[in-house]
């Protein structure tokens, strides 16, 4: 039991509290110029709410209570106790600290001209500029003048401009800031998953999310990988790129790359092989080797009985440089019906893989993007050249148990 005596709520809010219960009980009027005066309403009343509560939170900032029930300011305990965000909570302090610096900005938010969001981003121009300790003197008629105009993200734009304008030095001080504030975290799960948490400030999330963008494209009319699936396959596919190009600095005297370690049995699908070991993480699937050792770099080990090593072999680059060359200039991108994946972004499948006897020279050889190379390995397609040249994706036989991966529709192409 805590020892803290908690006072009683005060009358006023309790009549509120039971007036809004008494409305959220009432039935909802059906027809539309109803619900679109009573909605315009509405929100103009939760909009007052907001203000009042503001000022509520502003007068609590200014006591110790937060400290007295073991928070660490303010803001957290209001996070905490009213059950908001960090950010909700931080605009409602500053609205509370600097309404009466915004008068006219309040009274345009009462008459439903502007909603509370416009507000507080008005009040936190207000703060910045009194931290920043320029001398310029706040312009609330026209920032209100382009709330007026603007939804509120074109407004926080604007109120990014503006600040700007007037304090260029802090601005780029507030910059940099946030560039020091990128963290990645990153943690293997069960089954060698791998959970990705982090924070880029906004320079930085551009760059991402603009490498990003061609990527995760839908690839075909049947591409139902949702927008988040297909950001992680673009991900994915970018770090592939990279590490095909050799752009990366070196480690250990070489490039960085994938290590797979493999057994004979293993690559030739073998009932009773062991998986393969993957540097970095739990071992793979035959099937993943497969799509790997398309193109790669292979080095023979042989191992005796004690599993010590009696030979190594010569590393060996399964696709040469001329021949990709050449695969450049024949396919020019992933030939994977409606696909549109450069070059660049493909790697060397063989049509009949090289450890069941298949060639490593052009007729045996096709572009395919990360993603519908993994297909045909992993997701069971099967992807046929025909005696005219053109390409025939086949989907996995289907089975009761298992969906099948889906795959771009061929007419998409």
């Amino acid at each position: 039991m805590s020892d803290v005596s908690v006072p009683d709520v005060s009358e006023s809010v309790l009549r509120l509290v039971a007036r809004v219960e008494e409305f959220c009980a009432a039935p909802i009027r059906e027809t539309g110029p109803e619900l679109t005066a009573d909605l315009r309403e509405v929100a103009r009343g939760r909009n007052l709410l907001d203000l009042k509560f503001s000022e509520m939170a502003a007068a609590f900032a200014a006591t110790d209570e937060f400290d007295r029930e073991g928070s660490y300011s303010p803001i957290h305990w209001i996070r905490t106790n009213c059950h908001m965000t960090g950010g909700a909570a931080a605009d409602r302090v500053a609205v509370g600290e600097q309404v009466e610096r915004v008068p006219q900005t309040v009274e345009a938010m009462a008459g439903g001209q502007i909603g509370f969001p416009h507000l507080a981003l008005i009040a936190r121009e207000a703060e910045a500029l009194v931290e920043s300790g320029s001398e310029e003197q706040f312009d609330e008629a026209k920032l209100l003048a382009e709330a007026k105009q603007f939804s509120v993200g074109r407004f926080r734009n604007f109120c990014h401009h503006y600040r700007h304008s007037i304090d260029p030095q802090g601005y780029a001080a507030r910059e940099a800031e946030a560039a020091q504030a990128r963290v990645l975290n990153v943690t293997t799960g069960e089954g060698g998953m791998l959970w990705i948490r982090g924070v880029l400030d906004p320079e930085g999330g551009a760059v991402l999310l603009t490498a990003l963008e061609p990527l995760a494209k839908r690839g075909g009319k049947a591409d139902d990988r949702r927008l988040d699936r297909r950001r992680a396959d673009g991900l994915v596919e970018m770090a592939v790129r990279v590490l095909d190009g050799g752009t990366l600095p070196q480690r250990g005297g070489q490039r960085p790359h994938l290590q797979v370690t493999t057994t004979l049995e293993t690559l030739l699908q073998r009932c009773g092989a062991p998986a393969a070991d993957l540097e970095l993480t739990l071992p793979i699937s035959a099937g993943a080797v497969e799509r790997l050792a398309c193109d790669c770099n292979v080095t023979r080990i042989l191992l005796n009985a004690d599993s010590q090593v009696i030979d190594v072999g010569r590393t060996t680059r399964r696709i040469r440089a001329s021949i990709r060359r050449a695969l450049n200039v024949r396919d020019r991108g992933c030939r994977w019906p409606g696909c549109d994946r450069p070059a660049s972004y493909t790697s060397g499948h063989h049509l009949k893989h090289w450890i069941k006897g298949g060639s490593t020279d052009l007729p045996n050889l096709v572009l395919l993007c990360h993603r519908h190379h993994w297909m045909v390995h992993e997701g069971a397609w099967q992807m046929v050249r025909t005696e005219d040249g053109t390409y025939v994706t086949v989907p996995p036989r289907l089975d009761l148990f298992r969906q099948p991966t889906r795959g771009p529709d061929e007419s998409a192409a």
